[in-house]
């Protein structure tokens, strides 16, 4: 990561989490009120192909002791109202401001995955995970649709992770690579402002 990366890192989260503060605050009291606790979802994610890091999300779902892989329609079930409306507008994803803080994540990346599936597909994620992982990126403009369409129909976790594996991790890994031939400053910024203006206009 360059030195500029991650002071546009440090200074929007710094910024955003102090203007999000309140906003940030009632959503932790909606969810204490209507679901109990906990309020939030940490997940171990991976930074790079052998280190992890905890993932900070808005809990959104019912706990599941069995709970493991990525979310398909068998989890459908479990998701709180309080959920559906924080996953329909990305704000489950606020506290990952921290993440990016601390320096686990960054605003522009591949998405953070499981330790299962760096395990699964080693050479895969040694290159994608070149790149610090991010909030949004290339493959989550590009492909986060087709994957909930793909997944969607899945009614149990085997299911789920047959289609993910096989469907998803291959092509969301090729958009990760295109990304990462030509990221820079002014990329990261470019896919930033799309990602903003793609959920205005879908709301």
């Amino acid at each position: 990561m360059t030195l500029s990366k991650r002071l546009l890192d440090i200074i929007l989260a710094a910024f955003l989490l102090v203007l999000l503060c309140i906003p940030i605050l009632l959503i932790c009291l909606a969810i204490l009120l209507r679901d109990g606790r906990p309020v939030l979802y940490l997940s171990e994610r991976m930074k790079t192909p052998d280190e992890g890091f905890r993932l900070w999300k808005f809990r959104t779902m019912r706990p599941d002791r069995a709970d493991r892989g990525v979310s398909g329609g068998d989890k459908s079930a479990r998701i709180t109202h309080t959920g559906k409306f924080l996953r329909r507008y990305r704000l489950d994803e606020l506290p990952q401001l921290w993440n990016i803080l601390r320096g686990d994540i960054s605003f522009v990346g591949p998405r953070p995955p499981l330790r299962r599936y760096t395990e699964m597909f080693p050479e895969l994620y040694g290159k994608v995970l070149r790149a610090r992982p991010g909030v949004t990126g290339l493959a989550t403009l590009a492909f986060h649709r087709t994957e909930e369409r793909l997944l969607a129909p899945c009614r149990d976790a085997d299911e789920t992770e047959a289609v993910y594996c096989r469907r998803c991790v291959p092509r969301k890994a090729q958009l990760d690579l295109i990304y990462a031939r030509r990221r820079s400053l002014c990329y990261d910024l470019k896919l930033m402002a799309a990602t903003v203006i793609r959920r205005i206009s879908l709301h």
